[in-house]
């Protein structure tokens, strides 16, 4: 399941079909399905990406997938990542065995994902700090926070409503 561009990727990961009693479900909620589209567009591929290149949005996208373990989403920010031409430095983000290496930067980038992906009460102040240490400026901070929660969400409406497919 190869998807980049779709209008709606959460409502095609969770397999909703259009004219199905899920899909009227979803239909009610069309402004929050429409916001979500948004946000993933804008969390993914801004306009203007700041420090957090697009391959690299995608790659860390695709670790949070991976420690999800949902395989779509993962083929979903795989193919993002391709079409992002991503260089090998981003691409190996999204490797859960890997911890950054020697690039401070890097390193910095797959602690906090990992952290906050992982088990989000525990981040703190000073995790905050190693990002500023490893030379990431706020903004990319504030950019990188948006898109962990951006995702984990995503990951979370799409496994509710594939639940609620088998209800409907």
């Amino acid at each position: 399941m190869k998807m980049v561009e779709n209008e709606d990727v959460v409502a095609a990961i969770a397999g909703i079909e259009p004219g199905s009693a899920l899909a009227n479900v979803v239909a009610g909620r069309a402004d929050i399905m429409g916001l979500t589209q948004q946000t993933h567009d804008g969390a993914l591929t801004p306009e203007h990406p700041g420090g957090l290149s697009h391959a690299e949005r995608a790659a860390l996208a695709l670790r949070i997938a991976k420690i999800n373990d949902h395989k779509a989403f993962e083929d979903h920010f795989e193919a993002m990542l391709d079409k992002a031409g991503a260089p090998d430095a981003a691409a190996r983000l999204a490797d859960i065995w890997f911890d950054g290496g020697s690039d401070l930067r890097a390193k910095a980038l797959i602690r906090h994902v990992d952290l906050v992906a992982h088990a989000p009460k525990n981040a703190t102040r000073r995790d905050i700090e190693l990002l500023q240490e490893a030379g990431i400026a706020d903004a990319d901070i504030v950019r990188l926070s948006e898109l962990v929660a951006f995702v984990s969400y995503q990951i979370r409406v799409a496994v509710g409503l594939q639940l609620m497919r088998g209800l409907v």
